[in-house]
């Protein structure tokens, strides 16, 4: 395993690091910025990260998030974890009612569907999701709700 890969995880899943999470995430927009989106906090470490872009649903105002993702057939799977918070992370909420989200991966940016996995479905997926992430496990074990998993696709 890439060494950063495990020591992302090993601090990925320590419940003080959510503390630092506007650290983390303001740095990683700056360097996504700064690149048009071709380099991430995350690519040392072999794991993939997207930045999603939904109207904020009550300011209507466009938000950008930095999240983990994984790549999953023509789309890419993300988690609302908000690192094991017992609230869910405001994208989820956003990235429920808007019409058409876009995603950039890897420098290229493009409109997509948004579904939320449900029941069985979302069973089957949860297993792939943690083993390219096992701290999503940690995550939900932290938390006493589901976190809700979606798949974006290119429209």
């Amino acid at each position: 395993m890439n060494p950063m890969r495990w020591m992302a995880v090993k601090l990925g899943g320590q419940p003080w690091l959510s503390k630092y999470s506007r650290l983390i995430v303001g740095s990683d927009k700056l360097i996504q910025r700064l690149t048009r989106g071709r380099v991430t906090i995350m690519m040392a470490t072999g794991l993939k990260e997207l930045v999603l872009q939904v109207p904020g649903r009550t300011t209507g105002i466009l938000r950008t998030t930095p999240l983990l993702c994984v790549p999953h057939g023509d789309g890419w799977l993300v988690v609302g974890s908000n690192w094991g918070a017992p609230t869910p992370p405001a994208w989820a909420g956003n990235l429920r009612v808007a019409e058409e989200p876009l995603v950039t991966y890897q420098g290229r940016t493009v409109a997509t569907a948004a579904r939320e996995l449900q029941g069985p479905e979302r069973e089957e997926i949860w297993a792939v999701l943690v083993k390219e992430w096992p701290n999503y496990q940690k995550y939900a074990e932290r938390t006493g709700r589901e976190l809700p998993v979606f798949w974006l696709t290119p429209r």
